[in-house]
Parts: C-alpha cells; structure tokens; sequence
C-alpha cells in the first residue's frame, strides 16, 4: 500500500466510469454487456467503457491502490452509504458532463455537482471514522482526478443541438470552465489538495463524428472549441493556485497526447486511428458496442474501441504520460512528482 497516497477520489465521465451506471436503472448509457470487458481479468463486462481496464485502473496501480469502487455500490437497499473503503471510491458516471443540462442527454446519469455531493458524504464518513486531525491529513494526501468536459463539447456540437442556439461556443466553454472552477473550490472546502484534472481530448476525431465528415476527417470546429476550453482550464487552475498556495495539481494535456498518437501511431504501435473496433456500420460508428456488434480480434492496433472510447492500450498508454511523461503533456507537475509533495 502506497503511503504517499492513501486514497484516489475519481470524479467524471465514462472515460473513468468502473460501474456506477450499472447501477443507474434507467440510464441510457451502460457498458454492462459483452463485448465489453473481453480483455478484462475476468473477461466479463464491468461497466467500463472499454475492452479492458481504463485510465482509472492504471492510475490506482501506478500508485499501489486498488480501483476505487463504484460509489453506487456502496449503498444498501435503502440507499444509505454502507462502509467506504480507506483507499479511495469513483464518483464517475458514463454521460456526466460539467454543466447540469449535459445530464439530460442520457435519462440518466450523475451530475458532476452530485458526484461532489456523493464525495462529502464519504468524507463525512472518514472524519467519523478516522478522527478530524487524521481524516485531514487523508485528504491532503489523497489524489483527486477529474476527467470531464467530452460530453459537454458532444452535446454542443452533435447535429440539431438546442444548446448551440442559447448560447455562442466562446459562452459555452467559459460556462463550462466557471462551473468546474465552483466545484473543485467545493472540493477544496472538503479537504482536496492535490488534484489531477485532465483537459478535453480531440473530440472530433472519435468515430462518431470522423463518420460525419467526407474522407473520415476529424471534426475540426469540435477540436477548435476543446482547445479553448482546455486554454480556460488551464487559466483556471493557476488561478486556484494563487488564491490557494496549498493547492498542488498536475493538468494532463490529452489534446497534446491524442494529437501525438494520431499524427505518430507507428510510435505508440498503433495501427487504425479512424475505425472503431467494437460496432457497426460506418467506420463501425453507427451503433455502440453490444452483443450484435462485431469486434475486432487485434484490439491492441486501435486507437478507439467503441465509437467514443480509446482502447485499453492507449488508456494505459495515457495514464503512463500523466504519471511520468514530460512537461508537454503533464504539467506543472507530472503524478508521479505530485506525490512526492
């Protein structure tokens, strides 16, 4: 067991989703069927958006952690929050955006502002069980990862969007990057020092939207906006920074990453970049990955396995840069260095 982390508190989307949408009965977006999960130790469907493991698992084991459970699993028939295990829960939830209408778009899903709710709940948890001088000095060591804002980007820029017609795109992500910079101050107040937020992909260049474009090109309006957001953020950050010196944070640059990985797939071993390997149809985009779909057998060559998701190769290709790479891509601080404070 790692000392110099006790615990990862995993806030987000489906990127870092372990199950808690298993357990969300009417959402519209799950990964609890085959073929998901064919690379898994158990070879079973867990939730996971993926083949395999994902950023989350990568992460808990570069540290000496185990996955955080689904917090969902943790309540009891009465929906009260059974005991929380020291090391860390996820929050995360395949579809949760930043905003509160980004929610809608799938029934169901839990809401970044409630996954900071689920937290305080287990925080108030551990103050019980620990003690306050202790519990504190849990948080303060603990790693506190948010992966989110694709969906946000998604529901702006998919075809008929009624949020592109209330707001500008420059609107959109500044309202994007004020609700987080609220949220992690909530998370500040609830003893979160050391975080590690991870910017907004190329999200115009998963197979749903390539699908759309002449020549399979990447969406180059999506992109554009997610590099303004991921500019917002990284402002943001600083900002948290100054007005909280006890602050530490590493910004992972996925956009700088991904971008890497497309122009340079040889370097990583990485062999289709447009092509999804679990769907249907149009560079197998046209539906998810479900029982009906096809697969691919040489999963480890492709960037995507769905139509939104990377691979687990390229996951833990990812979680490898944001725990060691260089000052390009994990900054100010890699993980592994944000550790060591």
């Amino acid at each position: 067991m790692s000392q110099s982390v006790p615990g990862i508190y995993m806030f987000g989307d489906s990127l870092v989703d372990v199950g808690n949408n298993n357990r969300l009965p009417i959402s519209l977006l799950k990964a609890s069927f085959p073929h998901n999960g064919i690379d898994y130790p158990t070879g079973k469907a867990t939730g996971r958006f993926s083949n395999g493991k994902n950023a989350a698992d990568f992460l808990a084991e570069k540290v000496g952690l185990p996955t955080g459970p689904p917090y969902l699993s943790l309540l009891s028939i009465g929906r009260k929050l059974g005991k929380a295990p020291v090391t860390g829960v996820s929050f995360a939830s395949g579809g949760a955006g930043i905003l509160n209408e980004t929610n809608k778009l799938f029934k169901q899903t839990i809401s970044l502002t409630q996954q900071v709710e689920y937290y305080s709940l287990v925080r108030d948890q551990l103050v019980q069980q620990l003690g306050s001088t202790q519990a504190r000095a849990h948080f303060t060591k603990s790693l506190f990862m948010i992966v989110i804002g694709s969906n946000d980007l998604f529901a702006y820029f998919k075809k008929d969007s009624k949020i592109s017609k209330q707001y500008t795109p420059k609107q959109y992500v500044d309202r994007m990057a004020a609700t987080l910079d609220q949220l992690m101050k909530r998370l500040y107040g609830l003893g979160a020092r050391k975080f590690v937020v991870t910017g907004v992909g190329m999200t115009g260049c998963c197979p749903a939207f390539r699908k759309q474009n002449p020549g399979n090109e990447c969406n180059t309006h999506s992109n554009h906006w997610a590099t303004k957001y991921n500019d917002g953020l990284k402002i943001l950050l600083r900002k948290l920074k100054l007005e909280s010196s006890d602050i530490n944070y590493s910004y992972f640059d996925i956009y700088a990453a991904m971008s890497d990985l497309i122009k340079n797939p040889q370097t990583y071993g990485i062999r289709e970049i447009k092509e999804a390997c679990c769907g249907l149809g149009k560079l197998k985009a046209d539906i998810p990955c479900t029982p009906v779909s096809t697969y691919c057998s040489n999963r480890s060559d492709y960037l995507f396995w769905d139509l939104y998701h990377p691979t687990e190769i390229v996951s833990k290709t990812f979680a490898d840069l944001l725990y060691s790479g260089s000052i390009q891509v994990a900054h100010p601080l890699n993980v592994a260095q944000l550790v060591r404070l």
